[in-house]
């Protein structure tokens, strides 16, 4: 199974508002934080990981910073540059495709085997993580509704119960979420998204497999489409410098 149901890492998250990591989950935490910050655009794509301002900023030695990086650099989210240190990975709208379709066909497996497995309280934790979610895209609170929105698909991928498919989700979800973010800057797709969890919350309360799993795979194509013109956007404001770049991509 994933590593923990939707609502179970949102706890984890809750938990963790502090910026100095407390040693008794030193790894697990500096992974977590350094991936938050790349997802969520506070490190930049093509930007250098400035080591000793988070060592400062986390209280840690640039030992366990380096060994998280080692775990980012699998996932696709930073790269090892010999005797340079490392920095954060450009989106590549190729690898984004690719990373999409295979993700689409294992978010609709997991929602498929979800449909067979899960049970009346799993149903209703994921049914109040989405009512949460909407009330955010409500407010407009984008951070909050990403947070959510994450949950709600993990906690799907946990009631499948099927260990292979978490490792393999695994694998790709750094980039996929990376460009979920990035995605849910339109706000017309924005409201596309949410309806579109609205269809998946229907599905999931009448057990419709097979609605489910081509919505589920639609959701991500539907995300990749809109993304293609944020990469395009994204590689035109690194050719101009770091000025353009540090402007907003709404």
């Amino acid at each position: 199974m994933a590593e923990g149901s939707g609502p179970q890492r949102q706890d984890a998250a809750k938990a963790g508002n502090a910026e100095r990591i407390e040693r008794r989950s030193l790894h697990d935490e500096v992974v977590g934080r350094l991936r938050d910050m790349i997802l969520k655009g506070e490190l930049r794509a093509g930007e250098r990981i400035p080591e000793r301002v988070l060592c400062d900023r986390f209280g840690i030695s640039r030992t366990p910073l380096r060994e998280a990086l080692k775990v980012l650099a699998t996932e696709g989210l930073i790269d090892l540059l010999p005797n340079r240190g490392a920095a954060v990975s450009r989106i590549s709208a190729e690898g984004l495709r690719e990373a999409f379709q295979v993700m689409g066909a294992l978010e609709a497996l997991g929602g498929e085997l979800a449909c067979a497995r899960i049970t009346e309280a799993e149903v209703a934790a994921i049914r109040d993580l989405h009512e949460r979610m909407v009330g955010h895209h409500r407010a407009g609170r984008l951070n909050e509704y990403f947070t959510l929105n994450q949950a709600i698909h993990e906690a799907i991928l946990a009631a499948a119960d099927n260990r292979m498919l978490a490792e393999l989700y695994a694998r790709l979800r750094g980039q996929v979420q990376r460009a979920r973010f990035a995605a849910n800057l339109s706000e017309s797709r924005w409201r596309q998204a949410v309806a579109e969890h609205e269809e998946m919350m229907v599905a999931l309360d009448a057990r419709d497999a097979e609605t489910l799993g081509r919505v589920m795979k639609r959701h991500l194509s539907n995300k990749f489409e809109t993304l293609r013109d944020v990469v395009t956007e994204d590689r035109g404001t690194e050719d101009r410098g770091t000025e353009d770049r540090d402007r907003p991509a709404r």
